[in-house]
């Protein structure tokens, strides 16, 4: 007698784990809320922790593809300039730019001329991909509002993705990108460019006082940046022949694969909000 068939875990379109992804994500969602209202500072703690595991999840990745990335410099400069973010503001981040390059130059040289420039290249791309962009960030919550404004950013930015989805999925018949992402339609970014300015105007209005049309501005640039953000993240991947950047979470591969739209939305973002809507 052969034994009955174990049900499958429910999924999602590309394989994922549906119900595996709404808890990480609620998860994830819980960590950010609680420590931004209640201690700052440990929010800061929080995008350190994305940080460091973005920064090992690249450098992983491009190992893959026979890069030796100088991993100690890279994190402890990444790190230490995030850190100095949240109390020195943009001067810290150049300051800390420059410490960092130099400092990976240094940490390369003992191993020789070969491979010298692949290697310290990838590691300053990678300083510039996770922790500059991730700096503003930082820079936002450091703000009197700063909660609401990383709830603004957060908010803008999900509403690119979910609104895209639905749309791509009910809708979805002319691929945007088919070399890069396959899944993505014009349908799909029409629905987050819908999302992203009707989220926009919603939270510059009632979160910051702010104007609706600054909302407007705000949703289209975060509309455009986080579509660029995933498909650079996409030809990443496509470089190095990997599906995810890691197993790390369950449903959604690593943690990079969650951070690649927000990483290219924080700077439009910062820039936004910082010019057109006054501190609280």
């Amino acid at each position: 007698m052969s034994a009955p068939d174990v049900p499958a875990a429910p999924r999602q379109r590309g394989g994922r784990n549906l119900p595996a992804a709404i808890g990480v994500g609620v998860g994830l969602a819980a960590a950010v809320l609680l420590s931004l209202f209640f201690v700052k500072a440990l929010f800061v703690v929080v995008v350190l922790a994305a940080a460091a595991v973005a920064i090992w999840e690249l450098s992983g990745a491009l190992g893959k593809a026979g890069i030796a990335v100088p991993l100690p410099p890279l994190m402890a400069g990444g790190l230490a300039t995030l850190a100095a973010a949240y109390v020195g503001g943009t001067e810290a981040v150049a300051i800390g730019t420059a410490l960092t390059v130099l400092g990976i130059f240094v940490y390369r040289m003992p191993d020789g001329a070969d491979g010298f420039v692949r290697d310290v290249s990838a590691a300053v791309f990678i300083f510039g991909y996770v922790p500059v962009l991730g700096s503003f960030v930082v820079l936002m919550a450091a703000e009197d509002d700063g909660a609401w404004r990383i709830v603004t950013f957060i908010l803008v930015t999900i509403a690119s993705d979910i609104f895209g989805y639905a749309a791509g999925y009910k809708l979805g018949k002319h691929p945007m990108a088919p070399t890069i992402s396959p899944k993505k339609s014009w349908e799909g970014f029409g629905g987050s460019v819908v999302g992203c300015i009707l989220a926009g105007v919603l939270a510059v209005t009632f979160m910051l006082d702010g104007r609706w049309w600054v909302g407007v501005i705000l949703g289209v640039v975060a509309v455009a940046m986080a579509t660029l953000g995933d498909l650079s993240e996409s030809m990443i991947k496509r470089d190095v022949g990997i599906k995810d950047m890691s197993d790390l979470l369950p449903g959604h591969g690593g943690l990079m694969d969650r951070l690649d739209s927000l990483l290219a939305v924080a700077p439009v973002c910062w820039l936004v909000l910082h010019f057109l809507v006054p501190v609280a």
